[in-house]
Formats: structure tokens, sequence, C-alpha cells
């Protein structure tokens, strides 16, 4: 029995520079700091004979293996991305790499930028360009509205602010 996966879909080719160093950091801490320490640790490992039972060997090729995929990931990636490094000439509308803020029917304020695949972070309230709420928003102007459908309702937000910073 397979283990087929269908292929993800595509993302966006856009990061912001931010985001690009990132991944440059991610892919430097990766291939020159851990990887030589867990092949050091394989190599000590393997020095001690029996392999079956070597936890520190098996563990630790297993680790390279997530390494390894990671790097190939990560420079791929770098070569593919289109790193956007300057705001759009519009500046009143909605465009990768801007913060918007949302209002919703009930007043309540929600604030996002829109940025790559690679850069979605919940936390900082990062969404990618991807994400339905940053395609609807793609394009509009201030004081827009967007509709959406969250668990079988509709949903309408109105774009207060847009900045770019």
């Amino acid at each position: 029995m397979s283990r087929y996966r269908p292929p993800a879909p595509k993302s966006s080719p856009y990061i912001t520079v931010e985001g690009a160093e990132q991944l440059r950091a991610e892919l430097h801490q990766l291939w020159k700091v851990e990887r030589p320490q867990v092949t050091q640790v394989v190599h000590e490992a393997a020095k001690n004979g029996d392999r079956s039972e070597n936890g520190d060997y098996i563990y630790g090729k297993r680790r390279l293996r997530e390494i390894d995929h990671r790097v190939r990931y990560l420079t791929k990636r770098l070569e593919d991305v289109t790193v956007v490094d300057r705001a759009p000439a519009e500046k009143d509308k909605v465009f990768f790499g801007a913060w918007i803020t949302l209002e919703d029917e009930e007043g309540v304020e929600k604030r996002y930028r829109i940025v790559g695949a690679d850069e979605l972070d919940p936390k900082k309230s990062y969404i990618s360009m991807d994400a339905p709420v940053a395609r609807k928003a793609m394009g509009k102007r201030l004081d827009d509205e967007i509709e959406l459908e969250l668990d079988g309702k509709r949903v309408y937000y109105v774009i207060t602010e847009i900045e770019y910073a």
C-alpha cells in the first residue's frame, strides 16, 4: 500500500524582505550549524559498533534526513520567490505587504498584514495572500466592503485602514 499524498497547491511566489531574511537565516542555521553537529553525533555513534540498537545513530540519521529535506525545500523556494521590497505606487489600495484593519458588523476591528505563504504567523497577525480574507481584500480601497462565508454564514467587513510599513 502506497503513501500517496496529493501535491500541495502552489503557493504565491511572493515574499517580503523580512520573510526572505528569515528563510535565509533558517537555511544558514540548518546547513552551517545544526547539520554539522548532527553529522558529528552520527559519526561518533557509528564508531560504537552495532547500529541496529544505537539510538544516537538511528535518530541522528532521521534528523539528517529531515534537515536535508528542509534545506532542499528552502534552497528551491528562495530561488523561486520574488522579494517585494517596495510599497506599491497606489498606497490607497490593498496589495501585498499591506497592513489592513477590518471592522465587522459589531464594530470589532482586526488588523492583518498580507504576506507570502512562507511568512504566515497568526501570533503577529500575518496572513497569507492566499487566505480568503486577503484574496477578497486585494485591490480594494478604504471603506470598501468584503464579504466572506464563515461557518456557513455570511460575514461582512469594512476596510478602515490601509498602511504600508
